[in-house]
């Protein structure tokens, strides 16, 4: 690259990340304050909160090629093939102008089993792209949402500016590994990213896969972070984790409710139920990872007998019963069935790759769905 500009990244070019912590190679943006980050009960929930689904560069410029060091980590799993790259999603003035993968770095080996990892330290490597209109633009990095990524340098052949604030909405949303990002190709992919750029608002993705499970740091964490909107995708790990029973769901539910609404005591908050999964409607958890034919699924090992086991189909029930009695004191909070967003002739005509998470032309139904019932005239998030 000649007559290149390198550009200190900082806050006023990362978005969708609460926090940057400086780091021996650069920064790494985290999804997650520090006050939570105390709280973390293993390294697996560590792990998936610095996964950066949602995060992105953000910046003005003339560049017609962009160079951005990065240092990743990435997750494979014992006995699996190494998974595909991660990829970086380039949009140009909003619309796609091209990827970018970073081979080596880091590696985590996860025991699916026991959560246990083993890490190979590896190099940084960089992210290319070229061919970009020599106009001035508004240029945005979407990082991998399924790998651990330290930013080192941005380097450009034209200077570089924070892109002008456009006054959108912020909308924070938070849920399981399914808006994690879970089997999209691409980060711009998962469908919180589809049904935010749908509904023309910036998005805050706190998900962490596997891991929406009601925890206090999370309620804490959404509460303090500024937001016009607020989604919480909950029911589907707290089945395959098999976590509470029913007596302990209910006063969690009002709990993380109560903690999010002493920070946003009026904002529109919509809770959104799982959607389907055939494996966990009427059968309890845990689910466990499987393989079949040399692929990883996953398969529920509870009792559907067992009554005091939680079910997707009476999480449904009791996040609708929840919402519609606190709705009488707190009329912007709002309840949207997950079978809205997937259903059974969905699943019919998308099924499920592993048996619990959607791949990208899911995700984009999903996604598509969302925005039309949560930002359309009418709906909790419309204008």
């Amino acid at each position: 690259m000649t007559g290149r500009t390198t550009t200190r990244i900082d806050a006023g070019l990362v978005r969708g990340a609460l926090e940057l912590e400086h780091t021996a190679h650069g920064v790494l943006p985290h999804r997650l304050p520090a006050s939570a980050r105390k709280r973390f009960p293993d390294a697996y929930v560590a792990m998936v909160a610095a996964q950066p689904t949602g995060v992105r560069l953000v910046f003005r410029t003339r560049a017609t090629a962009i160079e951005l060091d990065v240092l990743p980590t990435k997750t494979t799993y014992q006995g699996m093939p190494a998974p595909p790259e991660g990829r970086y999603a380039l949009l140009v003035d909003g619309r796609p102008a091209g990827t970018a993968s970073v081979p080596g770095g880091t590696v985590h080996v996860l025991d699916m089993a026991t959560r246990s990892a083993v890490t190979r330290p590896g190099q940084p490597g960089t992210a290319r792209f070229t061919g970009l209109p020599p106009r001035p633009k508004d240029v945005e990095i979407w990082l991998p949402h399924n790998e651990i990524t330290e930013l080192i340098a941005l380097r450009t052949d034209a200077p570089v500016e924070p892109a002008a604030e456009r006054g959108n909405r912020r909308w924070l949303h938070h849920g399981s590994s399914i808006s994690h990002g879970a089997n999209a190709e691409l980060p711009t992919e998962a469908w919180p990213a589809i049904a935010a750029r749908r509904g023309d608002v910036e998005l805050v993705n706190l998900s962490l896969r596997g891991n929406s499970l009601l925890d206090p740091f999370t309620a804490r964490a959404v509460r303090d972070t500024p937001a016009d909107l607020i989604s919480l995708k909950l029911g589907i790990n707290l089945v395959g984790a098999d976590l509470l029973r029913p007596r302990a769901f209910s006063p969690a539910v009002h709990g993380f409710l109560d903690t999010i609404r002493d920070g946003h005591p009026d904002s529109p908050l919509l809770v959104v139920s799982p959607i389907l999964c055939p494996i966990h409607e009427d059968t309890p958890g845990p689910g466990t990872p499987d393989f079949e034919d040399g692929k990883l699924v996953f398969r529920a090992t509870g009792d559907p007998a067992d009554p005091n086991r939680l079910t997707l189909t009476r999480i449904r029930d009791e996040l609708a019963r929840i919402v519609g009695e606190r709705r009488a004191a707190d009329p912007n909070l709002h309840y949207l069935d997950g079978l809205r967003l997937y259903g059974e002739a969905d699943f019919a005509e998308l099924p499920l790759p592993d048996r619990l998470h959607p791949d990208t032309a899911t995700h984009r139904r999903i996604g598509e769905r969302f925005a039309d019932a949560a930002f359309s005239s009418g709906g909790p998030f419309a204008p």
